[in-house]
């Protein structure tokens, strides 16, 4: 893969994945969908679209996964009650546009030609992306990022232990997809602001 480029004459973003790199792509977006769903309160089947406009039952405690805490961190840290409302007023519609961008990413490649069972080897995945599409993914590839960092226990200044990590290690893998997604993402701005 070669990375997000601009098309110069239509402005729009594109990349050419291999079927399985879109095919990872994909499931670590709809992993983190999945992940966003939890620990959050029960909504109505049919809410009422006023009462919706009103509705502020977002959380008030931190979130249990550290994936979760890492992105929505604690407004207020020094006032707990205060550190709950903010969260309660806020958080839901964090978690909603950040579902909206990782499910963007799965859009997009679905739209590119990933078929929902990856089977063939040689397959490659065209993205076409507007603009504010680049943008959503932009947004989606920082949260992924974030959430492998944050499994992986990544800190600043470890790239020494990470380097002298055995092969065999499964954190290795983890980490060069960590990196890649890094690469992804530095391409994606590269093509924004070119």
């Amino acid at each position: 893969m070669s990375g997000f480029t601009r098309h110069r004459k239509s402005g729009q973003v594109l990349a050419n994945f291999t079927g399985f790199e879109a095919d990872l792509l994909r499931s670590l977006a709809s992993q983190l969908v999945e992940l966003l769903r939890d620990e959050q309160p029960e909504t109505p089947a049919e809410p009422d679209p006023l009462a919706a406009l009103f509705n502020f039952s977002g959380p008030v405690d931190e979130p249990l996964d550290p994936v979760l805490l890492r992105l929505f961190p604690t407004a207020y840290a020094e006032d707990p009650e205060a550190a709950g409302e903010f969260r309660r007023y806020t958080e839901p519609a964090l978690r909603e546009g950040k579902e909206h961008c990782a499910r963007a990413v799965v859009e997009a490649l679905e739209d590119g030609g990933l078929p929902p069972e990856l089977e063939e080897d040689d397959l490659m995945i065209d993205v076409e992306l507007a603009p504010d599409d680049a943008a959503l993914w932009l947004r989606a590839l920082n949260d992924l990022r974030l959430a492998l960092a944050t499994r992986l226990e990544i800190e600043e200044g470890d790239e020494d232990f990470w380097e002298a990590l055995d092969e065999e290690d499964p954190r290795t893998h983890a980490h060069d997809i960590y990196e890649w997604l890094g690469y992804l993402q530095e391409t994606l701005v590269a093509a924004i602001t070119a």
